[in-house]
């Protein structure tokens, strides 16, 4: 029943799912279960596997509700599908993850309220919730609004993009650690008191919409610069070979130029000193454009596309057609574009087509990984 070749083709594949057979049921099943079974281990290990900042914060008993429901609904999916024998060898890897986590405790683990709070530690908490709430949300929004509406939930490719979104968020601590060194190391010369000052006595209202343009301005250059400079182009090629626009795309971005962005981006709005409520508001903005925006949706907004960077904007900047290549670098304040010349302007509402013109960045997330490294074009 357990069959390890078998899973392991169908994890390396790239094709979308075909309905019906209970492949779709049995890999909610199967990543719900995988959930729930790192759940356990967050709340076995909280010192190492939980966000400090976020942990502070939790209703464990909410958080102990979740995870039995999830484990229940995990466990009836794997269970019906087994009975039923459809896709049986993948439900029975997701049915027995969830009695393996039954068993190391489940939705009862106890939690020593006096663990140490100043380790090393992996985002295990973060990536679990992340990815619960965006597929919950951003899934319904697509529903809701599709754009285009034959694409499925599991369209080609999400294998790798799914593989892309657990990598970075797994490393989310490593980032945020580096990102904070880097950025005290090489701009910290550049903090002046009175200007920081200034900023953080600003109305908060003032000051979100002065962080945004700030972050936007960097993001715009520097994006602008991963189009226009060949050795960048290499990194940030990745990010566009995806083929799909969806809640997930936006995932499919190589390490490295994470990194890089995130700490050019973090580098002014540490310098100015902007306000801890404001920077907190910042990024629950940026992580929603950045998921709402790749999104598979048919929203524009009206002339309000013109300030801001909308699904339509940004769904242009990942084409490859010839009016869009090298257009719509803004990530917040589609102005921007409009303001440097760089905005696209075309007859059409959408795009056609997708991704790398040449189609020539691989499939997979340890091939695209190597990508910027053995590339010889």
């Amino acid at each position: 029943m357990l069959d390890l070749d078998r899973l392991n083709r169908y994890v390396d594949s790239h094709g979308a799912l075909t309905r019906g057979r209970g492949l779709v049921s049995g890999t909610i099943a199967l990543t719900l279960a995988i959930l729930c079974l790192l759940g356990v281990l967050a709340f076995h290990f909280p010192e190492y596997l939980t966000t400090p900042e976020l942990r502070r914060g939790y209703d464990v008993g909410m958080l102990r509700t979740l995870l039995f429901w999830s484990m229940v609904i995990a466990g009836s999916l794997a269970l019906v599908n087994i009975i039923f024998d459809r896709a049986r060898w993948l439900s029975s890897f997701a049915f027995l993850l969830v009695a393996l986590a039954v068993l190391l405790g489940g939705h009862k683990v106890a939690v020593d309220p006096d663990f140490p709070d100043h380790t090393p530690y992996i985002g295990l908490d973060w990536f679990i919730l992340d990815l619960l709430g965006s597929s919950l949300i951003f899934i319904f929004i697509e529903k809701l609004f599709p754009l285009r509406r034959g694409q499925p939930v599991f369209r080609p490719e999400w294998q790798t993009d799914l593989t892309h979104f657990i990598v970075n968020h797994m490393v989310v601590g490593f980032i945020l650690l580096a990102t904070n060194l880097l950025v005290h190391q090489l701009f910290g010369w550049a903090a002046h008191d009175g200007i920081r000052g200034w900023v953080a006595g600003l109305n908060f209202w003032v000051a979100l919409l002065l962080i945004i343009l700030v972050a936007d301005l960097v993001q715009y250059w520097t994006h602008r610069a991963y189009h226009e400079v060949p050795l960048l182009w290499r990194l940030h090629a990745v990010h566009h070979s995806v083929k799909s626009m969806d809640w997930m795309a936006g995932s499919r971005q190589h390490i490295l130029e994470l990194l890089i962005t995130r700490t050019l981006v973090l580098a002014p709005i540490y310098v100015l000193g902007f306000s801890k409520d404001v920077i907190d508001a910042y990024i629950v903005i940026v992580g929603f454009q950045a998921v709402f925006n790749h999104c598979n949706v048919s929203v524009r907004l009206g002339p309000l596309r013109y300030v801001i960077v909308t699904p339509n904007f940004h769904h242009w900047h990942h084409s490859q057609d010839d009016e869009a290549i090298d257009k719509n670098y803004a990530a917040h304040y589609a102005f921007l574009d409009h303001l440097f010349g760089t905005a696209v302007q075309s007859d059409r509402p959408w795009p056609e087509r997708y991704g790398v013109v040449g189609d020539y960045v691989p499939d997979g997330f340890i091939r695209q990984f190597k990508f910027p490294f053995t590339w010889k074009g």
